[in-house]
């Protein structure tokens, strides 16, 4: 059974409560003072403080989707293992690893629900090797659509976060579709990964001076990689980009210091500059330069306004991030030809919850700044 499966969390559930009960039950038999005694109630509470703590931190991560797996919470996370064919020349290496069917009725064709493939992506200039996952829409299999480009939205997880929770707890793919279905937006390819391309370190998607060059991963290689085999827009204006959380930072990130790869971003509850911490490492290496162009607040005040039109979610009630962001769009909107709005929910907090409410409004949105031919 999987760590994120129903039926741990119910067993998990099931043993505190039994405990609890017997704690209670058998605590008069067990009140002398013998050693035999003591060691019943030490156990029994022990017992219980675990399956309780246990119940808790499964609940909490099928929330928020911290670990996909057993492996993942051990840091023995196979996906990492990507092989990909690196023969494919100015492209850098790709390879569909495996693929499944959109759950929405008639799914299993593609022509009806689209199709998920899962991807492995060897960055040519970077040398980073990423699994991702691509969702292709009906239209992208269908007859007519043949000749037809598509626009492409790069949609990032949060830190630790996993590329399936896009998918499983999110709910892009289908968002997408049923967008797209009652014509709120234009069918979109979306190409879904985490951030985190160099486990576990969380590199806040910068390029670490001798480290891990993620901004040029995902400002390079990962556009190549996808416009060398899916049909996608060839021109500026044809990608988008999304986050939640460290996500959420990146994609506005990316679109900032890269406008013509990315004409679009949303971040979902965002933060606005990269912390350093122990998840983080020294990002910048006393590279001040780095460090200041790594701060959207700075970057907008002292560097020319990029051309890109930027959405940021927040809520007045459960979101630390809300004072921030208020400034940050204070900061922005006299900015030209930087445009930016908002979502901002009354309450709401850092979570799934919270952002699978602000989804639908945000695909909405990028659909109307991305072009398609």
């Amino acid at each position: 059974m999987g760590l994120t499966s129903k039926t741990v969390l119910a067993l998990a559930i099931l043993a505190a409560a039994l405990l609890f009960i017997g704690t209670i039950v058998f605590w008069p038999r067990l009140a002398r003072r013998n050693w035999r005694a003591v060691g019943g109630r030490t156990v029994l509470l022990l017992a219980t403080q675990v399956a309780v703590f246990a119940s808790v931190g499964l609940a909490v991560n099928q929330s928020f989707g911290f670990y996909a797996s057993w492996d993942d919470l051990l840091g023995k996370e196979t996906d990492q293992g990507v092989v990909v064919d690196r023969s494919s020349g100015a492209h850098g290496g790709f390879q569909v690893l495996s693929t499944q069917s959109v759950s929405v009725p008639g799914g299993h064709l593609p022509r009806v629900g689209g199709q998920i493939q899962k991807i492995g992506v060897a960055g040519k200039k970077t040398g980073i090797t990423s699994p991702a996952y691509v969702y292709l829409p009906p239209e992208y299999f269908q007859p007519q659509y043949a000749k037809r480009t598509f626009p492409v939205v790069v949609v990032l997880t949060g830190y630790p976060g996993t590329a399936k929770a896009l998918i499983t707890k999110l709910d892009f793919p289908n968002t997408a579709h049923e967008l797209a279905g009652d014509g709120r937006a234009q069918p979109m390819i979306l190409a879904m990964l985490r951030p985190t391309v160099a486990p576990p370190r969380d590199t806040e998607c910068v390029d670490v001076p001798g480290g891990p060059q993620t901004e040029t991963f995902f400002a390079q290689d990962l556009p190549t990689a996808i416009a060398g085999h899916y049909r996608v827009g060839p021109r500026p204006g044809s990608w988008g980009i999304i986050g939640d959380s460290t996500g959420g930072y990146c994609a506005l990130k990316l679109a900032m210091h890269h406008p013509r790869v990315y004409t679009a971003a949303v971040g979902l509850s965002p933060s606005y500059k990269a912390p350093i911490d122990a998840t983080t490492g020294d990002l910048f290496q006393g590279d001040e330069k780095l460090r200041r162009h790594a701060d959207l607040e700075w970057y907008i005040q002292h560097m020319p306004p990029p051309d890109v039109s930027l959405l940021v979610t927040t809520s007045r009630h459960g979101e630390a991030n809300y004072g921030p962001t208020m400034r940050f769009v204070d900061l922005v909107r006299t900015k030209a030809p930087t445009r930016i709005s908002t979502i901002v929910l009354e309450s709401g907090g850092h979570n799934f919850n919270t952002w699978r409410r602000e989804i639908p409004g945000s695909l909405e949105w990028l659909s109307g700044r991305l072009t398609e031919r």
